[in-house]
């Protein structure tokens, strides 16, 4: 097992429908967000059922698009980005406007 490969059962493992798409119990952040995989947030499922159809998706496909993210938003950047502002630079921002 490599840094790259999320923990659990081998390639040539049985493939069991259960532990492919039952997640670990989820926890609550906020009234609206909870994480179930680590590093991972979600918007809590309840609060978009009426409007946003819910996919089920195996948990490796979860850990596969929250690795893959970074490089996806760093492609954004390189193609479409003319600059990239943090967080704390807007915060610095706000606050002076405001003094």
């Amino acid at each position: 097992m490599t840094a790259e490969q999320p923990p659990g059962a081998g390639p040539t493992a049985p493939y069991r429908v259960a532990e492919q798409y039952t997640p670990p119990e989820p926890v609550r952040v906020s009234e609206v967000a909870q994480t179930t995989f680590e590093h991972v947030y979600e918007v809590d499922p309840r609060l978009m059922q009426e409007h946003v159809l819910q996919q089920v998706f195996p948990n490796w496909d979860t850990l596969r698009i929250m690795r893959s993210r970074q490089d996806h938003l760093e492609w954004m950047h390189r193609h479409f980005a003319h600059r990239t502002v943090t967080g704390s630079q807007l915060l610095a921002e706000v606050e002076g406007e405001q003094e």
